[in-house]
């Protein structure tokens, strides 16, 4: 759905645009106003893009890519791909694009360009924003840096904290069946939530459904590249479970963020079994033609769960 769609009005149109209006005013002149007027006074940055390559950084003398990353990268300019209101959420799709610089959280810059998606669910409330999560493709921006994660001097690997919030994906599916009279929308929710559940069914996906991301991308790419299995994660994390955290709706789009979490007991990228507890954020985008759910695009955090595996170097340049 284009971020300009006409068919919002009211409250939703206002909260696009305040979305929009913050993230278009970052790095211009008129950002600290933007700012003032935009941010609610107990605004909660939940999450931030970089919130691996941040935590590794933390307390030690690293270069700091600046506010917005614009030290890093001056050149930056966001494109908008997707936008999703309801209720008192926006959800922003978009690419970070422009030139590596200067110093990004301990990474050097090689003047290289980079191009890579960020995942924005944002609360906006009375016109103000009041909670921003974000979610960057670490990984790939590493990648295009051809940097790895750079080493602390204690040596830590400062891994995420296995997620806790959220509703079970089956109870969270049949909370939605049992609503007495079910619409269009509504129908889209249950199945999407029904597809995290502990079957995993892809029966209600059309027979022409296009899969335009796979969550775990970089995970794939790099088991094919080197000639490993095809990456299972059924098989690595047997007792897998997904935990909905939000489930948005608007035309012809649902977007869920739902957490992924279990114990690696198979092997994962070559990875033997370590017997760990993972347990990583995911958000995926579908859209649907009537009943038919038509696309998915998923997003998933493989670092965080590569460096809950105490590997986050697996999938990038040098290795282990």
């Amino acid at each position: 759905m284009n971020h300009a769609d006409p068919n919002r009005t009211g409250e939703l149109a206002r909260n696009v645009a305040v979305a929009l209006r913050f993230k278009q005013s970052q790095g211009t002149s008129g950002m600290p106003q933007v700012e003032k007027e935009v941010l609610a006074p107990n605004y909660d940055r939940v999450r931030g893009g970089n919130l691996h390559l941040a935590a590794n950084a933390r307390d030690q003398d690293f270069s700091h890519p600046g506010l917005y990353l614009r030290k890093a990268i001056p050149d930056r300019v966001d494109v908008i791909e997707e936008v999703i209101a309801e209720g008192d959420r926006v959800g922003l799709l978009f690419r970070v694009t422009g030139t590596h610089t200067g110093g990004f959280f301990g990474i050097e810059p090689a003047g290289r360009g980079i191009d890579v998606h960020e995942v924005a669910l944002l609360r906006i409330v009375d016109g103000r924003m009041v909670e921003g999560w974000f979610m960057m493709d670490e990984i790939a921006l590493m990648k295009q840096m051809g940097a790895t994660m750079p080493r602390r001097p204690d040596g830590r690997i400062v891994a995420p904290l296995l997620p806790t919030a959220g509703e079970d994906a089956d109870a969270c599916a049949q909370r939605l069946a049992s609503q007495p009279v079910a619409s269009e929308v509504e129908r889209r929710r249950f199945v999407v939530a029904r597809s995290r559940g502990s079957t995993r069914s892809k029966a209600d996906r059309a027979a022409d459904h296009q899969l335009r991301r796979f969550g775990f991308v970089h995970m794939r790419d790099y088991c094919r590249a080197r000639g490993l299995p095809e990456l299972d994660l059924e098989a690595a994390i047997p007792d897998r479970r997904d935990r909905v955290e939000v489930l948005m709706a608007e035309g012809d789009q649902v977007w869920m963020r739902f957490s992924t979490s279990g114990t690696h007991k198979g092997p994962l990228c070559g990875l033997a079994p370590t017997g760990r507890r993972v347990g990583i954020s995911v958000v995926s985008i579908m859209k649907f033609a009537g009943n038919e759910w038509k696309e998915s695009w998923t997003f998933a955090d493989e670092l965080g769960m590569l460096l809950q595996l105490g590997q986050p170097n697996l999938l990038l340049q040098g290795g282990v």
